[in-house]
């Protein structure tokens, strides 16, 4: 919990002829990747005949040439990269999940978390199902295939399946003649589709996806919305839409999706720039640069520059080829992972009073390291500014924070904060303004979840709260049993 940890990827491919649609979708997990970097998959549909593979790892360690070759051509592809916030992270997690039942097969990829998933896997459970990952992207696809083998097709099967899940998922589906898209009521997280001049059929987590691939933004697919894409064309079943009021996360303009992405109408470079104009406004100070912990704090130190007049410089560098995978074998290699991610410019920090820029603060210890960077390089003050509110609840939607006792904001006033991490000063966004960062105006009523912040959640508390809840189970009598 040094950070927040990515959604995850999905990605669907829908093409009118046989290709090679297992590099397309290659190339829009690829432009994914940032959502998920523990595994990754591809599933490919030639004519009925499924074939797929997936693996733990990033997209171009996991799919050499020859394994995209083998997956052979088709006219369907469903891709996912993944993060896991529910269950471990080994192989047996990893996407699209491959079904295959009296009725058929199908692929399903999903995005989110769901809250009632505990519940349905017991049940699920005493019927005889029996589970091989410990993830609730299994209990959906368990739910879906429950429903088709009594609906007469896959699309009414995922619209029953609806009235049984709940919290946030985007989903996309491929059966052997349909590809499915799907998201949440609440629309927790981003779903969206495009079209390419071949007349291939694009669906993917975030809009870059489908300029990634050469495809051409149509629209964002509603909550509640079911799209169908078959040879016949496109159909939209909108059974579930407008039930709740919208909970995209707003995090997912904050830090999740890539700034180069539109999401629910809104830019989000854009986004994270307003982010840094409210943080000028909130919380002024007199200084001579504002700089932005790359890659994520970047475009929120730009609107702050631009807000307060204060002038932007790239003081910190970020080191390309460090990913999140990078090896910690021991605890001082660990605290040392940030000087090997990050590094600053000393011309450009010496002696100079300094705005720095990040996009949020969870235990406080990586951020800590970080202005411990600018102070080393020589900063005369260092003034942080947060362009996100006070982490203060866990999410149950799909982000990596599970619990309120690593949350340092539960446990310590902002000025105490300031001074664990060694700052002259600290100022994290306000909600209010969270609200406005999708560029509509706030009347109080809530446009995205927040619950993160303010712990007003959307939809109920989940039974199990763990990430990794299926890993064991607690009898009556107290006993774990694995």
């Amino acid at each position: 919990m040094g950070q927040l940890r990515e959604e995850c990827g999905v990605f669907g491919i829908f093409a009118p002829e046989r290709c090679d649609v297992a590099y397309t979708a290659y190339y829009g997990l690829f432009a994914l990747q940032h959502r998920g970097q523990e595994s990754c998959g591809i599933v490919v549909n030639d004519d009925g005949l499924f074939h797929g593979y997936k693996d733990v790892g990033l997209v171009n360690d996991v799919f050499t040439p020859e394994r995209l070759q083998a997956l052979g051509k088709g006219n369907m592809a469903v891709g996912h990269c993944r993060y896991g916030t529910t269950g471990s992270n080994g192989r047996e997690n990893a996407q699209p999940i491959v079904v295959n039942h009296v009725k058929g097969r199908m692929a399903l990829a999903h995005n989110g978390n769901l809250v009632n998933s505990f519940e349905l896997r017991e049940e699920l459970e005493l019927k005889g199902s029996i589970f091989h990952t410990t993830s609730d992207t299994e209990v959906i696809s368990y739910i879906v295939t429950e429903e088709r083998l009594r609906q007469p097709s896959i699309e009414q099967a995922v619209n029953h399946a609806m009235d049984r899940i709940d919290g946030a998922y985007s989903l996309v589906i491929m059966s052997p003649s349909k590809l499915i898209a799907c998201r949440d009521p609440r629309g927790f997280r981003p779903l969206c589709y495009g079209t390419r001049e071949d007349g291939a059929y694009i669906v993917a987590s975030e809009s870059c996806a489908l300029a990634a691939v050469g495809a051409t933004f149509v629209r964002d697919i509603r909550p509640g919305e079911i799209v169908v894409f078959t040879s016949d064309g496109v159909r939209s079943i909108e059974d579930h839409c407008d039930q709740f009021p919208p909970s995209l996360c707003v995090f997912e303009y904050i830090y999740f999706a890539r700034p180069d992405s539109v999401i629910d109408g809104c830019c989000v470079h854009e986004a994270r720039m307003r982010a840094g104009a409210f943080l000028a406004e909130e919380h002024p100070v007199e200084a001579d640069v504002v700089i932005g912990v790359p890659d994520s704090g970047t475009d929120a130190a730009i609107g702050y520059s631009k807000a307060s007049g204060i002038p932007y410089e790239m003081g910190m560098i970020k080191n390309k080829y460090i990913g999140r995978t990078f090896i910690s074998p021991g605890q001082k290699s660990r605290e040392d992972k940030v000087r090997i991610k990050l590094s600053t410019i000393s011309s450009v920090i010496k002696g100079k009073r300094v705005v720095l820029i990040d996009d949020s603060i969870v235990r406080g210890t990586t951020c800590a390291r970080t202005v411990g960077l600018v102070r080393d390089a020589g900063a005369k003050e260092v003034h942080m500014r947060i362009a996100a509110p006070a982490f203060k609840n866990p999410c149950y939607y799909g982000t990596d924070i599970d619990s309120r006792r690593m949350l340092i904001a539960n446990h310590h006033t902002v000025e105490e904060i300031a001074r664990i991490i060694g700052a002259d000063s600290l100022g994290y966004l306000s909600i209010e303004n969270a609200m406005r960062l999708g560029g509509k105006p706030f009347d109080g009523a809530k446009q995205y979840c927040s619950a993160c912040f303010d712990g007003d959640y959307p939809t109920k508390v989940p039974v199990s709260k763990q990430k990794n809840r299926f890993e064991y189970k607690i009898s009556r009598k107290g006993s774990k049993k694995k």
